[in-house]
């Protein structure tokens, strides 16, 4: 004879034996879901590094090629005049390009984990209405 079905404790340790396995599912999507979110960040931030150093570089260039247009402004020939200027023109949009880049991509990686988040707030509000 089994005590535990004719008790109804079988049913309960079923119950709790099909939430533990969801559970676990539960827990194993959410941690997919971190890895593939963690992935994402970190491209992110090598973009932002990678972005950063050019952009540095970019600016003592900048202010090199600004700093030899000033000189060469009052220069004699209007030639050097129209050249330097041109050059940094070149090298100050090239500069405002990148100041975008790494200005949007700091902007993305604000939003870190926030499926991760979004998700596991819903599960302990789920949890918190079961209780």
């Amino acid at each position: 004879m089994n005590w535990l079905s004719l008790l109804g404790i079988d049913a309960w340790i079923a119950r709790w034996r099909a939430n533990v396995i969801e559970g676990a599912i539960a827990a194993e999507d959410r941690l997919d879901l971190a890895r593939l979110e963690w992935q994402d960040q970190k491209r992110r931030l090598i973009s932002v590094v990678v972005l950063g150093i050019a952009l540095a570089g970019l600016t003592v260039v900048t202010l090199i090629v600004l700093s030899m247009a000033l000189l060469v402004h009052f220069w004699d020939s209007p030639e050097r005049v129209t050249v330097a200027w041109s050059v940094a023109g070149a090298w100050l949009l090239i500069w405002a390009g990148l100041l975008l880049g790494l200005w949007s991509t700091l902007r993305k990686a604000g939003n870190a984990f926030a499926l991760t988040r979004n998700e596991l707030a819903q599960d302990w509000r789920s949890l918190k209405e079961k209780l």
